[in-house]
């Protein structure tokens, strides 16, 4: 099969189109033909070597950690998919990638809503994951008010519509230019920056229960301070959380308290209360390019790969 990869560490441009083997699907597992594949930060963390001292990779390595397609190989033990079924999902944690190719192994799945094309389903599972894993972290229910740090990004979309199907009220911080995009979802815009206090004490006059730090620009000191409490911040983007006692939620090996929440976004999706916002979608002989727009931080929903 064709597949993205690189065989060093380093910026883009050691991304390539190459001819790989295949994967298979082992015990429950199934293998998909991929229609598309979301872009993390994660992979361009991984592929710059910045994660080098926390994560190890055998290179070369192919990046991608969610995808959708169709099923076309069923591993021992799978119940209620067949080969033919459109589904999307996440890779093996274990693998850290593998969904920028042609085939690709998932772990953890759900059928595609059919409210959704596969390059909305694509950029999915990973946020759904996130989001969910950290709205179980935070104890977010219903009649709390929840604020995102960085809401208009892939994260932040999906983190914001999964709260207010639970019934939160959602501020999210964004730029100007991308307050209208938010009001869209059913989110309160608040410009971020210094003074975030004050502008939020005319928007949530009780305050705000809980935050979700989806930018990673530095300002846990001052979300600790708006909820007076660092229990109740968690970033998926800060690598200083520590020194705010901060919780920092990633993915772990196993099976993730977020996977519960696919099937739940299957039926808000098709009941028209979960979109996946798209920023743009790259086919996969642009995946650098693909890298370099995620990393540059402006991204208004997600960032896909499509693969032919």
């Amino acid at each position: 099969m064709f597949a993205v990869q690189y065989h060093r560490y380093g910026g883009s441009e050691v991304l390539a189109v190459e001819e790989v083997e295949e994967p298979h699907a082992g015990p429950g597992r199934v293998r998909i033909a991929v229609r598309a594949t979301g872009v993390t930060p994660a992979d361009w963390y991984l592929r710059s070597g910045k994660l080098r001292d926390f994560v190890s990779l055998d290179l070369p390595h192919i990046p991608g950690m969610d995808a959708a397609g169709i099923v076309d190989e069923v591993g021992e033990g799978v119940t209620g998919t067949a080969v033919g079924d459109a589904v999307f999902g996440l890779v093996p944690f274990v693998d850290q990638g593998g969904a920028t190719a042609e085939y690709a192994v998932l772990e953890a799945w759900a059928p595609k809503p059919r409210s959704w094309s596969f390059g909305e389903a694509g950029g999915a599972a990973g946020n759904i994951d996130t989001a969910t894993r950290v709205l179980e972290a935070l104890d977010a229910v219903e009649g709390m008010t929840l604020l995102i740090e960085g809401a208009a990004g892939g994260v932040g979309t999906i983190t914001a519509q999964l709260a207010r199907a639970r019934g939160l009220t959602v501020i999210g911080t964004a730029s100007e230019g991308n307050h209208g995009f938010l009001e869209g979802l059913g989110v309160v815009p608040v410009t971020y920056g210094p003074g975030l206090a004050d502008r939020l004490a005319a928007l949530a006059p009780r305050g705000v229960d809980v935050v979700l730090d989806a930018a990673g620009k530095g300002s846990l000191a001052e979300l600790v301070a708006i909820v007076g409490d660092p229990h109740r911040v968690v970033t998926i983007a800060d690598f200083d959380a520590a020194r705010h006692g901060v919780r920092f939620s990633r993915s772990e090996a196993g099976a993730s308290p977020g996977w519960a929440g696919l099937p739940l976004a299957v039926d808000l999706a098709d009941q028209g209360r979960l979109t996946v916002p798209l920023h743009a979608a790259f086919p996969l002989k642009e995946t650098a390019a693909a890298h370099d727009a995620s990393a540059a931080g402006h991204a208004r929903g997600k960032i896909i790969i499509t693969v032919p």
